[in-house]
């Protein structure tokens, strides 16, 4: 049996809120420029904020033993005018889970929910992380266009890339 055998991919649900809130902290904490959010705002949220986020989104964990070592979200739009689209989030896979193709189990999940309710996904990445560039693109992403100065943490600027996939062509 192979190490990535011992994982598992799952929708959490509200029970798994405090792993959730863990995992989500420490992606916030290790890669501030990875993430819209800060480490800052979101450990300072209740514990009920996270349960309503997993209750909200189609957030899927990656489990090895049952320890989560993994998290990706999608959020899908209510109004009119967006319901086609979804946006992938809070992508992260701790240090002990890389390099088993944990990250990619996820992303594929994400993909496989968004099939079924949406035609096309996006997501924001950090121009300079060119592994989960690559990642990205070999689910079928394509960077659409430059978010020049997307974040500012502690006075510097963050480029990020913004990617798509289309499940549906016009």
């Amino acid at each position: 049996m192979s190490e990535s055998d011992s994982i598992e991919i799952r929708r959490l649900s509200r029970a798994d809120a405090h792993a959730f809130r863990a995992v989500r902290l420490e992606g916030l904490q290790r890669y501030p420029a990875a993430f819209g959010a800060s480490f800052e705002d979101e450990s300072a949220r209740p514990l009920s904020f996270f349960a309503e986020t997993l209750d909200g989104h189609v957030v899927l964990g990656a489990e090895d033993r049952g320890r989560l070592v993994g998290v990706a979200a999608c959020q899908f739009h209510d109004g009119q005018k967006k319901r086609h689209r979804g946006t992938l989030w809070g992508m992260y896979v701790r240090d002990e889970a890389r390099g088993k193709g944990v990250a990619r189990r996820l992303v594929d999940g994400i993909l496989s929910h968004a099939r079924q309710r949406v035609e096309e996904v996006g997501l924001s990445v950090w121009s300079e992380n060119p592994a989960a560039i690559a990642l990205y693109k070999a689910a079928g992403f394509l960077v659409t266009a430059q978010d020049a100065r997307a974040l500012k943490i502690d006075g510097i600027y963050y480029d990020h890339l913004l990617m798509q996939v289309r499940f549906v062509e016009s």
